[in-house]
């Protein structure tokens, strides 16, 4: 028996609000992953880190806000929580692994094409292993060539997104990319359900796991209170919004970094690189020729 799938049960607000929450996530990881460009190399890590976390947790979030609105008919549905857990860290650390390449080895063709089809994976795979928990009287089949398409989909606007937060030109230039990968991850996500089909088993007693209601609103709450502590963050630190960078040519081994100096105060006075190595002339009291070099 086919099972009459529903993905807009709420209407427009669950895609909307799966929308926003992943440009959220991305907005806070994309900046995460510009700042760490202009910090000194012991501080990196911690914000590439940072960055994994907000687009993870925003991904994820997103997914499962989606999930809300999503219903079969004939059957009731129930989530798996170690399987529900483990997809949040599937997208955390395959992320991560994207981001950290990029943000080590640079906005270069290879980096972007690793690390963005690396964060895309990362991206399918936290959805169907998230697909993966549901639990219902019935068999989840997706079609083969839109589950390659949504893959695919993630990867190129994943990569985008990188090398996007690769240029550090600025706060606007990275909420654009996040948009972009806001798309990104909403397009992967209802494109992998546009493919998807329930054939149902019959009925039965209800399957095992907890309702929708009961795991998923309670589950957002950790990942939703993450990026709000991580927006603050983001939001106080001066060099987010405007900072200071060269680049430095390193007479190691020639070759360019980024380094990043402190935003300057209003009032403070610009102290020239190289100071004056002859003195002012200075003429005594009483003279009016001026004093010898």
């Amino acid at each position: 028996m086919q099972g009459t799938v529903d993905g807009f049960s709420y209407g427009v607000v669950t895609p909307v609000v799966a929308y926003l929450m992943a440009c959220l996530g991305g907005a806070l990881g994309l900046r995460c992953t510009t700042r760490s460009l202009l910090v000194a190399h012991s501080w990196r890590p911690g914000w590439l880190a940072l960055g994994s976390a907000a687009i993870g947790s925003g991904i994820w979030t997103m997914h499962f806000v989606a999930m809300m609105g999503f219903t079969v008919e004939e059957a009731p549905i129930h989530y798996d929580k170690p399987l529900t857990f483990a997809s949040l860290a599937v997208a955390i650390v395959m992320v991560g692994i994207g981001i950290f390449i990029v943000g080590y080895r640079g906005a270069t063709g290879t980096a972007l094409f690793t690390g963005g089809t690396i964060t895309g994976l990362g991206v399918a795979t936290m959805h169907y292993l998230g697909m993966a928990g549901m639990r219902l009287r019935g068999t989840l089949e997706y079609n083969t060539l839109t589950v390659a398409a949504s893959v695919v989909i993630a990867m190129v606007a994943a990569t985008a997104a990188l090398w996007a937060a690769g240029q550090v030109r600025g706060i606007l230039w990275s909420l654009g990319a996040s948009l972009v990968m806001g798309l990104a991850v909403s397009g992967m996500h209802y494109m992998g359900m546009a493919g998807l089909s329930v054939h149902l088993h019959g009925s039965g007693a209800a399957p095992p796991g907890d309702s929708p209601a009961e795991i998923l609103a309670p589950m957002m709450i950790g990942p939703l209170a993450f990026l709000l502590l991580a927006g603050v963050i983001v939001m106080f630190d001066p060099l987010m919004v405007m900072g200071g960078q060269a680049d430095v040519r390193n007479p190691a081994n020639g070759n360019r970094s980024r380094q990043s100096y402190p935003v300057p105060r209003s009032g403070d006075r610009h102290v020239p690189a190289r100071r004056r190595t002859r003195p002012r002339s200075r003429t005594r009291p009483g003279s009016r020729s001026p004093q010898n070099w």
